[in-house]
């Protein structure tokens, strides 16, 4: 097992950005960036024991500064979206600012897939991982609360990606973060992830309105492009769906255990990828935005569908929906939330 420090750059206004590598045991690689918790690279085996990054992303700095969709990064203080870019706790209004149409996505402006945070090397006896830590100062993009968030990065010698997010407030909040990885397991750059074949474990699925707010209600998946409860081709699904899968799915969980989310399975390269996750919800989202304008670390071009994210999250806009489960964090109290991506052929 290693870690390797070294610099990858610096921002426009000349903070220095560190790339930490992380090999465990088995050559298994995980890059991460401390611009925007970012993971960078990700290699692991196929079925005749070649490796290949399957992770969408960039080989230098400066792309990473530019627009992207989110490659890799960590999405907070809130992922996914709030409607309106409005939410009110304890008869306090709060205003964000709205970055997706109406409504506000990801964080805001700079949220935390943008900043800088403080990174420090961990290794235990089956894992080599990197602890990130940033503190989002009270009223940062409109959110109240001095927040420190942690994210811990741990690649274990069973060729796992653990991700393990820890926050604590001085003021009432709302939190919600994931990480925003776009997959190929055929390896990044190899074309469309439609032979994919996925399995998510949920009945239900937030039912949202045509700018993608959630109505409120759990609908059922059976019946409908939706239902991924037995697996069958990413593909499968697209004539019923305009643009291919955005949606955030109610994972068949009782309280916040350890749980299968999903399943995804590479004919192509034998990999297959198993997602475990505390949290309530997964966004299962097929890159549906990328439109062949940008080029990624194999010097080829991404196009739509050259990638996959599930993002374990909890539901979008669950601030202005009580019936969700709630995203307060008060203080005193200790956001905690772990995801698995657990890799075998």
């Amino acid at each position: 097992m290693n870690i390797k420090k070294e610099l990858f750059g610096k921002t426009k206004d000349g903070k220095e950005v560190m790339l930490f590598t992380l090999t465990n045991a088995k050559n298994a690689t995980l890059k991460v960036s401390t611009y925007g918790g970012t993971i960078t690279a990700l290699e692991v085996p196929d079925k005749d024991g070649n490796f290949a990054d399957v992770v969408l992303g960039f080989d230098n700095l400066e792309d990473y500064l530019g627009e992207h969709p989110f490659f890799g990064v960590i999405a907070g203080r809130y992922a996914n979206r709030i409607a309106f870019g409005k939410f009110t706790l304890d008869g306090v209004e709060y205003k964000l600012a709205t970055t997706d149409g109406r409504h506000h996505l990801h964080g805001g402006v700079t949220g935390f897939d943008k900043v800088v945070w403080d990174g420090e090397e961990v290794k235990t006896d089956s894992a080599v991982g990197v602890k990130l830590t940033y503190l989002s100062k009270d009223g940062e993009e409109g959110y109240p609360g001095n927040l420190r968030t942690t994210v811990t990065y741990l690649l274990t010698n069973d060729n796992e990606l653990v991700i393990e997010y820890e926050a604590e407030t001085d003021k009432p909040t709302v939190v919600n973060l994931t990480n925003h990885s776009y997959f190929n397991l055929s390896g990044e750059g190899s074309g469309d992830i439609l032979s994919h074949e996925i399995m998510i474990n949920a009945d239900r699925y937030t039912a949202v309105d045509d700018e993608l707010i959630p109505t409120g209600e759990l609908a059922p998946v059976k019946g409908t492009a939706l239902d991924l409860t037995t697996a069958r081709p990413i593909s499968a699904g697209f004539n019923e769906l305009k643009d291919g899968y955005d949606h955030n799915y109610v994972l068949n969980k009782e309280g916040n255990e350890l749980s299968l989310a999903a399943r995804v399975y590479d004919p192509e390269s034998g990999r297959k990828m198993e997602v475990y996750t505390t949290q309530p919800g997964v966004q299962f989202f097929t890159g549906n935005t990328m439109d062949g304008t940008l080029k990624g670390k194999s010097g080829r071009i991404y196009h739509k569908h050259s990638g996959f994210c599930l993002e374990t999250q909890h539901f979008p806009d669950s601030p202005n929906h009580e019936s969700f489960p709630s995203t307060r964090l008060n203080p005193g109290e200790t956001f905690r939330e772990k995801t698995i991506y657990k890799f075998f052929v």
